[in-house]
């Protein structure tokens, strides 16, 4: 039989997936790592950690899905966007990757926005602004602040990439994740010799670019060996999570949109052409599906923030429910839907990380306003998941500013397999969510990715028709809605009424 693997670098563990010619998965592993936070706001790992936790998850789901080596005819990568993996000439590790919810370099993206004469003036050369979290301001914050690490610097690549150097010994990445480092000439699809030039960058400091079904190399023996299989195994270019994830998710035609939870929260909307906010609210990034686009806003702390409250108010409770052989979050969420549309006047504002949009500000904090002695725990899980869907909604509301067509929205990421948290979404956006029937994230689309690279579709549109379709559809309640309604813009106004007092809490 042939098969076919996705490979995900997350940021709390790699996923690796198999699924056979029909789309069908047939086994999967996940792997774990730390996130290590040496400073306030300050997010790194070890790209060791990655790679180790790559092979393991490959050789289990392998032997788990009962292939043989020669079996698998090829692999798709996929990862967090983002983050920097900076190497010597010996391919060394120079120092811990920074990562995408990171958000030390709020200087450098000011000095970006200089060199390129202004910030309307860097949005046309590269589609998007400055961010925190975007791969070029964290080269420059080295060249700034490490400048001992920058003089051994020979190649920057990010997490995925990191991953395929490994398997492969190629310098590659794909479109997708290009877009997200800001040195991508998004409209054209190329690295911006423009902007490397303002910012007195090496273009050879970057791995070449390719589509997200290209070939870009073979196992090396090391490799294949490693991982139990052959060097015949191909490794396609992948791609970002986002939009591995939104072909995971079919994602892949005009007016279909995604409103994902995981730990950051994504809207993602296909476009057949170059659509850009001249705002730089909103992301316009390379699509994986070839020639095409995708414009993204990003909530950096989605379930993250439900995480958050979990890990750091419900310790007793994780254990209490393990050894009942339950999900803490099954229970969490039970409290959550005890309680009344709007938690009684609680709301979240899910700032934990800084936000990015639309607000592009890394001193937003997350708090909860409201709050009264007739609040339960139950009120400030509701507050949370409300409002990370009023956040995803920001970015809805700017798409249909501009324009951008949606006709259909899926749920997906671990956040679609809640009911409540569906419902929630669905009277929030005003619109129908569906889920969908594979639900496995960015590893499946990557897994996509490589089916296609090998030649089992002709292209990423025809795989994603043959094995995704729409399932569970959660109908608007059209009297939570009217609440939602009256509550969105309420919710809009406490991020401008704090935003001064945000910047003098981070100035302490």
């Amino acid at each position: 039989m042939s098969a076919f693997l996705g490979i995900d670098v997350g940021t709390s563990g790699t996923k690796t997936l198999a699924v056979d010619e029909r789309g069908k998965v047939l086994a999967s592993a996940t792997e774990t790592y730390p996130c290590r936070f040496p400073r306030p706001l300050w997010s790194e790992q070890d790209p060791d950690d990655w790679w180790r936790a790559a092979v393991r998850s490959a050789r289990k789901t392998v032997a788990g899905a009962g292939l043989k080596p020669a079996d698998v005819r090829s692999i798709g990568l996929s990862g967090q966007m983002h983050g920097s993996v900076f190497l010597d000439r010996n391919d060394k590790v120079i120092r811990p990757a920074i990562l995408w919810n990171d958000q030390r370099t709020a200087a450098e993206c000011a000095e970006i926005e200089r060199r390129a004469g202004g910030r309307a003036k860097l949005i046309k050369m590269v589609a998007n602004p400055a961010l925190t979290g975007f791969t070029a301001p964290k080269i420059l914050w080295l060249r700034n602040r490490e400048p001992r690490h920058f003089d051994a610097l020979r190649k920057v690549l990010l997490p995925k990439d990191e991953i395929r150097r490994r398997l492969t010994g190629e310098y590659a990445t794909d479109v997708s994740d290009a877009s997200g480092t800001l040195l991508l000439d998004v409209a054209l699809r190329r690295w911006s010799k423009k902007l490397l030039a303002a910012l007195e960058l090496d273009a050879d400091l970057l791995a070449a670019c390719y589509e997200s079904e290209d070939v870009t190399g073979r196992l090396t023996p090391q490799a294949a060996k490693l991982l139990g299989l052959t060097t015949d195994c191909l490794v396609v270019g992948g791609a970002g999570d986002c939009a591995a994830g939104a072909v995971g998710g079919g994602i892949v035609a005009q007016g279909i949109l995604s409103a994902s939870i995981g730990t950051s929260g994504v809207m993602f909307v296909h476009s057949d052409e170059v659509k850009i906010d001249p705002l730089g609210r909103v992301h316009t990034f390379c699509h994986a599906v070839r020639g095409r686009w995708h414009m993204m806003g990003v909530t950096l702390s989605a379930g993250g923030s439900l995480q958050w409250f979990r890990n750091a108010l419900c310790r007793a409770d994780v254990l209490a429910a393990k050894r009942a052989n339950r999900d803490v979050y099954d229970l969490l969420t039970e409290e959550a839907a005890a309680t009344p549309v709007g938690a009684e006047g609680l709301f979240f504002l899910p700032y934990l990380s800084g936000e990015r949009t639309p607000h592009a500000d890394p001193d937003a904090r997350g708090c909860f306003v409201g709050l009264t002695s007739a609040h339960t725990r139950g009120h400030m899980v509701r507050a949370i998941m409300e409002g990370v869907a009023y956040s995803l909604r920001d970015s809805l509301a700017i798409f249909e500013q501009l324009d951008v067509p949606v006709r259909r929205i899926r749920a997906t990421g671990g956040g679609s397999r809640s009911p409540l948290w569906r419902q929630i979404q669905a009277d929030v956006f005003g619109r129908k969510v569906a889920a969908i029937s594979t639900e496995e994230g960015s590893a499946y689309g990557a897994a996509l990715l490589a089916a296609v690279g090998a030649g089992a579709f002709t292209n990423v549109e025809e795989a994603c028709r043959a094995v995704i379709r729409e399932v569970d559809r959660t109908s608007v309640n059209r009297k939570t809605k009217s609440y939602y309604d009256r509550a969105f813009p309420v919710y809009q106004q406490l991020y401008r009424s704090l935003k001064d007092d945000f910047k003098s809490i981070a100035a302490l």
